[in-house]
């Protein structure tokens, strides 16, 4: 029998979910880089993007009451899948009313999710979520994009994601930043004053071989 995918995983205090394997960015540090899961989970490689019944029955076998938080990330770009994701944090602010739902993401949703009747992407995610995690990765376009590698390139990838972070916490998130500690010391002290421009706090990271 085969053995099932794995669309939840626990990691200290948190339940995460994976949704999709795919990302516009091709990241340095990415985890993915080195092994097949995080924080000691089964393999995160999906055969398929889960549905709605996958997930709903997936969910079903956790007590969710028991989680800090539970977390939109896995081996992939939570947002590629945009719709899917704000329709799964909807479920679960029904079945587990008083759960924390955090986003990890690059905040890059606005490329490839053009704005609708529902908003931005930004603007849909605060709707539902009550914490983000945004990739800030550098002070400027240049280092982000040494370390990011998103498609396209150019200034756009860099604006769209602070403008994405502007947006959640003008909605009143909470917002935190994040750097991996594979750019330079000088370039954290950078990318930490353009996350003080914003009123965003910022963690730095470090990287996992």
């Amino acid at each position: 029998m085969a053995k099932a995918m794995t669309v939840t995983y626990e990691a200290g205090e948190n339940l995460y979910i994976n949704v999709t394997n795919r990302c516009p960015c091709a990241c340095t540090f990415c985890i993915r880089n080195n092994g097949d899961g995080a924080y000691g989970s089964d393999p995160l490689w999906l055969e398929h993007e889960p549905d709605m019944e996958e997930m709903k029955a997936d969910l079903a076998k956790r007590d969710l009451t028991a989680y800090r938080n539970i977390v939109f990330c896995g081996y992939g770009e939570p947002l590629m899948r945009l719709h899917f994701v704000c329709e799964l944090a909807k479920y679960l602010r029904e079945i587990a009313p008083d759960c924390c739902l955090r986003l990890n993401t690059n905040g890059l949703a606005d490329i490839y999710n053009p704005a609708e009747a529902g908003g931005t992407a930004a603007e849909q995610v605060a709707a539902v979520f009550d914490k983000v995690s945004i990739s800030l990765n550098g002070g400027n376009a240049a280092v982000y994009n040494r370390v990011t590698r998103p498609s396209g390139g150019g200034d756009a990838p860099y604006e769209t994601m602070l403008r994405f972070a502007g947006v959640c916490r003008d909605r009143g998130m909470d917002v935190l930043f994040t750097v991996v500690d594979v750019i330079t010391p000088e370039e954290i002290v950078e990318a930490r004053k353009k996350a003080e421009e914003l009123g965003i706090p910022m963690e730095v990271r470090e990287y996992i071989h």
